[in-house]
């Protein structure tokens, strides 16, 4: 990637000027009444251009700005926010938020985090890495990869484009137990998607990668080509009939498995008792083969950070072991209505990652032997209270260990909680795409609804 020295400075504000909003804000707050407060200020910017067909179809540039405050008056709580970093406009924010705090009702669990969960160190976890892109060089790039795609197969008829992205901000994040920090990241990414065939035989896929640092992105011409192998291979899918059959989570989906399990063990969900592992602590939710970890601080992670939303330090931790699930993602006020302790997850989880099985993709298709492939999955057929999971999905169809041919307009249904329990593998073709990182997952049977 094309990466150069930083030369100027990258934000509209200077990290001390956010510090000093912050602990103005803090003061301010209090002198008006507060008896306890919390401020985040933030400071970043955007890039985003789209080559479609070799042209330049959209570029897109952005700067925001942000300061959001959350007041106690005892029990009672008030939040406002505004983009103006202009002295009244910080005022009359903590004022708007104070005036909301005083007719709410009280809650007897609203409030800042105690004082000895706070953070106190601050590691370096490497998370920004500016990429310093002129314009010329960004779409050339983009034009790369979409042209990687079209080079890779005469099937591919169109495109949908190639993106990319540049996302860099900084904040602090302040209380008024004390705590203040902060710190610059940067988020960039390479996407492409393309159309094969013609008429009523087109099939469309895509492929993206993303990073902290542009030298970690997949090169991307490798996006493109990736983007088409996957396009093409959907060519003349078939339609299947009603069974029940093994069925392998492709890494990318695999992913939302994952998803649908935060949600699950999530504070809010749990004393709202809206979640279909209540009351699981300590118990088997998973297979005896799952370990599932939460690892905050993985140099240049994707959801790596010392603190979470509210200062708590953040922890390396076990949630699931050997099936058994060992912990939930609580911020303090879903903690102390369930009774617990934060666990430093205000925010939601960190680096979630499924422990990876031996076997690679093949070998989890040979176990299988016979069944679906699922490579892309449609609708939110789920339901969080039950676990009753059913939604569209395409893929392909496997008979001995051996992918036959492409398959569509099929739907997958079964519940989160069996299919937790009858994982048969999790394989070692892990993707890192985002905060969940699994490799591909093979669930022993599901209902698969065709024709």
């Amino acid at each position: 990637m094309n990466v150069t020295t930083l030369s100027e400075p990258r934000f509209s504000h200077p990290e001390d000027t956010l510090r000093q909003i912050a602990q103005e804000m803090i003061e301010y707050a209090r002198q008006q009444g507060a008896t306890a407060s919390a401020t985040e200020v933030s400071d970043g910017f955007g890039q985003s251009i789209t080559v479609r067909q070799g042209e330049v179809e959209t570029i897109e540039y952005n700067r925001d700005k942000g300061v959001g405050i959350t007041v106690y008056i005892d029990q009672r709580r008030g939040n406002a926010s505004t983009s103006d970093f202009a002295p009244q406009a910080i005022r009359d924010t903590v004022n708007a938020a104070l005036s909301i705090a005083r007719h709410t009702a009280s809650d007897d669990c609203a409030g800042l985090p105690e004082p000895e969960m706070l953070a106190n160190e601050f590691p370096d976890l490497d998370l920004y890495h500016p990429w310093l892109l002129d314009l010329e060089n960004t779409i050339e790039i983009a034009r790369t990869c979409e042209q990687a795609a079209f080079s890779a197969d005469k099937r591919i008829e169109n495109s949908e484009g190639a993106t990319v992205n540049i996302h860099e901000s900084q904040f602090i994040y302040a209380n008024s137990l004390g705590f203040i920090g902060g710190y610059p990241t940067s988020r960039h990414s390479i996407s492409c998607a393309v159309i094969a065939g013609k008429d009523h035989s087109m099939q469309r896929d895509y492929w993206y990668s993303e990073a902290r640092a542009a030298n970690d992105l997949l090169e991307a011409e490798k996006i493109g080509q990736i983007a088409a192998e996957r396009t093409v291979r959907r060519l003349n899918a078939q339609k299947l009939g009603t069974m029940q059959v093994p069925v392998l989570f492709e890494a990318p989906v695999a992913t939302s498995l994952l998803g649908h399990f935060v949600g699950a063990v999530s504070g809010s969900s749990l004393y709202r008792r809206s979640s279909f592992l209540l009351d699981q602590l300590g118990k088997p939710v998973f297979s005896s083969n799952i370990c599932i970890d939460d690892i905050p601080d993985i140099a240049r992670g994707l959801a790596s950070s010392p603190f979470d939303n509210e200062g708590v330090k953040t922890l390396r931790r076990s949630i699931v072991q050997d099936g058994i699930l060992q912990g939930y993602f609580l911020g303090t006020y879903s903690a102390r209505k369930l009774g617990m302790k934060t666990t430093g997850n205000a925010g939601g989880n960190h680096n979630l990652i499924l422990r990876p099985g031996k076997l690679d993709f093949k070998g989890l298709l040979t176990q299988m032997g016979r069944g679906l492939l699922v490579t892309e999955l449609l609708g939110q057929g789920v339901n969080h209270i039950t676990g009753d999971y059913s939604r569209g999905a395409a893929g392909f169809w496997v008979e001995n260990g051996e992918i036959q041919y492409p398959v569509e307009e099929i739907t997958i249904a079964g519940n989160l909680k069996d299919m937790y329990t009858h994982i048969a593998a999790v394989g070692n073709d892990v993707l890192v795409q985002g905060s969940r990182q699994c490799g591909s997952i093979l669930i022993e049977h599901m209902t698969v609804a065709g024709q």
